[in-house]
């Protein structure tokens, strides 16, 4: 029989990383950060020139920090000991939207940190690379986190049996981006794993059952 499955994203799920992103510009690449609403476009300037940074120059910040500095990386109260709570009782995969090139990288990162789990690399909206692995797997239920809205709703257009929890433990953020819950494309908003536990650990109950598993019957 099929184990349940916890999808998870990384950043700003398990792991930190705009803070660290701000610090590591801030501290060397002669770039101010600070967000404008969720807009990465306009939160990079130019230390110099009080200029904005163009968007070629963000995805190769971006890409730089992600080969170089993942070890600033720490992680969200409560992720670690959450997420290994959840491996108890079920598969746990993390999907990430990075490049393929980085996913031994961040497998070993999230291992440094106590996180054993396999990592799938994506681009670009999740739903597709969503409905690849619960096709692999072929879970009895299964559970996706993430803190971004617009991956719940290519989540629920794609797999809409799948639950799915926004999460942002990054407090700079969780009050300006857009929430999934009030959207209607994901069934809880909770940004701290403390109460987060105890909500993942009742979709992962086999005393209820699950839209997925109806829809199985």
């Amino acid at each position: 029989m099929s184990r349940p499955l916890v999808i998870s994203d990384c950043d700003e799920v398990l792991l930190y990383m705009i803070t660290h992103f701000k610090d590591w510009l801030e501290e060397g690449q002669g770039v101010n950060f600070s967000l404008v609403g969720n807009d990465f476009g306009e939160s990079m300037r130019w230390q110099e020139s009080g200029e904005l940074v163009e968007q070629a120059d963000i995805w190769r910040f971006l890409r730089t920090f992600f080969d170089t500095e993942m070890h600033r990386q720490l992680p969200i109260p409560g992720a670690v000991a959450g997420i290994n709570a959840l491996a108890e009782h079920a598969d746990v995969v993390i999907l990430t939207n990075l490049t393929d090139r980085h996913r031994d990288m961040r497998a070993a990162q999230l291992a440094n940190h106590g996180i054993h789990a396999r990592v799938f690399t994506n681009q670009g909206p999740k739903g597709p690379a969503l409905k690849a692995i619960m096709d692999e797997f072929a879970p009895s239920r299964a559970v996706f986190i993430d803190d971004l809205a617009q991956h719940h709703k290519s989540a629920a257009d794609t797999v809409p049996h799948l639950r799915r929890l926004h999460l942002c433990g990054e407090p700079t953020l969780a009050s300006r981006i857009a929430c999934a819950h009030k959207a209607g494309d994901a069934h809880a908003r909770i940004d701290t794993w403390d109460e987060a536990l105890p909500w993942l650990m009742g979709e992962l109950a086999e005393d209820t059952e699950t839209p997925l598993q109806a829809a199985k019957r």
